[in-house]
């Protein structure tokens, strides 16, 4: 590492003026990454609900289905609408009465399924089918074309409407959080360092790999909304401790006798920060990549791009920031004030005279919270928890109020089956409590007429690629507990006419989400726990440290995910999984950093109770700025985000990381304190103190 340090300061300029260039591609990379607004679309590809997609897709070319309602129109003008809507690129075909009867023909004359269907006192409904699917780029430019020629008393529900607005809102948003994470995190800096220009720099180096991660995104293809939304947040949140490290290493070389130049002192620094953040950068990847393991591909998605982060953050902290701190090193070290954060005086002594009652609290504490976190209620429909004056919301409202559809279910069955068979399998669809109508082809042709008879388009709709289709419309809202049921009753009743029929569309999408999901949230904390542990245990080659450290992080998460529980709130369904293995991967630097100082001062003789108060001393600033600092760069979105998701997710995260700071500063020193017999005797040249001797 000698070499490439002296080659990294000795080079500094080219380095950055690399780096800069670097900016361009990598802008050009980030405006044409795609961005994925249904995360439905992320189940894999095994599930029944996405079996069906791809069937409703290629065979019967309804990648996505829209419902339109129209208020106080008549039928000219709803022909008219009609005309407008199916002459816009993206759209496939509206279905709406005049496809099966002619408007001068009175409706009572239209079979009475269609009927409830299409009419509700003096509103109608459309059905609009999409060439692509949900959330292409194409579909969602002809939803907002749609929006742009239709009336102010007409609205469009269905999960593309919704995916539309959702794109609308969340790039209206994504600045506004980068905006205020930077401010407030610039805050924490300001209280935290003494120099006043540094805060800026860190800001400036922070640029270069929070542009880079989202220009290599490129190679993903895509990335989700929430990874958009979350990345630029995490990463600043995340990888701050790595420019903060620097700094402070550099400005401790340079007060050394032995080192004459800036060019030296700046040499060590980053041969120090180099060894000190790989150890601790590779447990916040372990952290992410574990995301990579979940069913839901959402999970790959976030994992790769912020592990990518993490990565791109240390490169850019041992490359390119020495170059800025060398050439702002007068300004630097010329403006500066006093810092609110400082070394904790009176803490370490408290923790040292009463570690057995911490620990005691500690796990009085862990017991009833861990209930609380088994208990806490999550929600699967996203939908739901989105502004109510987005048009798709309001959308949704009218088809529920008028048409009392709140979900559509997609059912494909064989067309071998006779007229008989899917009218009988219709009417007993229908039966089953909370559904509404079923829509099928042969509801409204009737057994004794031929299908030769009816217009070719309707049956296109119905009849498919080896497929008979049957809409039937629900009562109930996604991802409820009685729409999970009336799933599987339409289950039982397909079964007798069909066992290879398949049912798609958001309630039975959101049925394999949840199934999904719980799988996922076992999978990836047993392995984000376990990629963690092996590493502390390479790191300190110890057998008693990673228990220690891991469950000193697990009571932190456990108090976290409980909170929701005593207050009452319904969480996003991927909360468990992302905020459990990102608080992980955060909170174990902090504790590798207090175990390492710990070490380190045993090394110098001193006794346990004396190391440990000692480097609990020496760590609180670094770990208190970076927790103050996570915490800043969170919670300010979660105040200002109009998307529940998002916002409860940064919530999580800003109140993980003050919980994580406590726990690391008062709950594992307690336990290095208490089980130091045991560390001694299961870690690999670990120190042994004067009062161990004698014990």
């Amino acid at each position: 590492m000698d070499r490439i340090s002296k080659f990294i300061v000795r080079y500094r300029n080219k380095i950055l003026l690399v780096a800069v260039l670097l900016l361009i591609p990598s802008v050009i990379g980030y405006f044409n990454t795609g961005i994925n607004y249904d995360i439905l679309s992320y189940l894999p590809k095994e599930a029944e609900s996405m079996k069906g997609q791809e069937v409703l897709d290629k065979d019967f070319n309804l990648a996505s289905v829209g419902m339109m309602v129209t208020n106080d129109l008549s039928d000219k003008e709803v022909v008219s609408l009609k005309d407008k809507i199916e002459k816009i690129d993206g759209v496939k075909q509206v279905f709406w009465r005049d496809d099966v009867l002619d408007i001068t023909f009175p409706k009572e004359m239209i079979p009475e399924t269609l009927q409830k269907q299409l009419y509700s006192k003096d509103s109608t409904l459309m059905i609009v089918t999409f060439e692509e699917d949900t959330a292409s780029p194409k579909t969602m430019d002809a939803i907002a074309k749609i929006k742009e020629v239709s009336n102010k008393d007409c609205y469009l529900g269905g999960m593309s409407a919704i995916a539309e607005d959702t794109k609308d809102l969340a790039n209206s948003e994504t600045v506004k959080y980068a905006l205020i994470a930077v401010l407030l995190s610039l805050v924490v800096l300001y209280l935290g360092l003494e120099s006043s220009v540094a805060p800026l720099i860190f800001m400036l180096g922070m640029a270069f790999p929070i542009i880079y991660n989202f220009g290599t995104n490129i190679f993903l293809g895509k990335i989700s909304y929430i990874t958009q939304a979350l990345a630029m947040i995490l990463q600043l949140a995340v990888t701050m401790d790595y420019s903060i490290f620097l700094l402070h290493r550099y400005q401790e070389e340079k007060k050394k006798a032995e080192n004459t130049t800036n060019d030296m002192a700046m040499v060590k620094a980053i041969q120090a920060t180099f060894t000190s953040i790989t150890s601790s950068s590779v447990t916040t990847i372990a952290g992410f990549l574990a995301l990579c393991f979940m069913q839901l591909r959402l999970g790959g998605d976030i994992g790769i791009v912020m592990a990518k982060g993490v990565v791109l953050g240390v490169i850019c902290t041992i490359f390119v920031l020495p170059s800025l701190l060398m050439i702002f090193d007068r300004q630097i070290e010329k403006y500066t004030h006093r810092t609110l954060i400082h070394e904790l005086k009176k803490v370490p002594g408290f923790v040292v005279r009463h570690a057995k009652f911490l620990l005691l609290i500690g796990i009085c504490i862990f017991i009833p919270m861990g209930f609380a976190q088994a208990n806490v209620k999550q929600y699967y429909d996203l939908t739901s928890t989105l502004p109510s004056d987005l048009s798709s919301m309001k959308g949704t409202e009218e088809l529920k109020d008028k048409f009392n559809m709140n979900t559509t279910h997609f059912i494909l069955v064989s067309d071998t089956l006779p007229t008989k068979d899917i009218q009988e399998l219709s009417g007993k669809i229908e039966n089953i409590e909370g559904i509404e109508n079923v829509l099928a082809y042969e509801n409204f042709v009737g057994g004794g007429v031929p299908g030769t008879f009816e217009p070719e388009a309707i049956k296109d709709i119905f009849e498919n690629g080896g497929y008979k289709l049957l809409i039937a419309n629900s009562d109930y809202h996604a991802a409820t507990d009685e729409e999970n049921k009336q799933l599987d009753k339409i289950h039982e009743v397909l079964s007798q006419y069909d066992k290879k029929a398949l049912i798609t569309g958001e309630g039975m999408l959101s049925k394999d989400l949840i199934t999904t999901t719980n799988e996922d949230f076992k999978v990836v904390n047993v392995l984000s726990i376990l990629a963690i542990f092996v590493i502390i245990l390479i790191t300190f080659k110890s057998i008693a440290l990673p228990f220690i450290l891991v469950l000193a992080i697990e009571l932190a998460i456990t108090i976290n995910m409980g909170i929701p529980y005593l207050t009452h709130t319904t969480l996003p369904f991927i909360a468990g999984i992302v905020i459990g293995t990102i608080q992980l991967g955060a909170c174990v630097d902090y504790a590798i950093l207090m175990t390492t100082r710990f070490r380190e001062e045993l090394s110098l003789n001193k006794s346990k109770k004396e190391a440990i108060r000692v480097a609990i001393q020496k760590t609180s600033p670094s770990i208190i700025t970076s927790g103050c600092s996570f915490f800043a760069a969170c919670i300010g979105v979660s105040l200002i985000s109009r998307m529940d998701l998002i916002s409860s997710l940064c919530e999580l995260l800003a109140r993980g990381a003050i919980i994580s700071v406590i726990s690391i500063i008062f709950i594992l020193p307690s336990m290095l304190l208490l089980g130091h017999k045991l560390i001694e005797k299961t870690t690999k040249k670990w120190p042994i103190t004067k009062e161990d001797q004698y014990e």
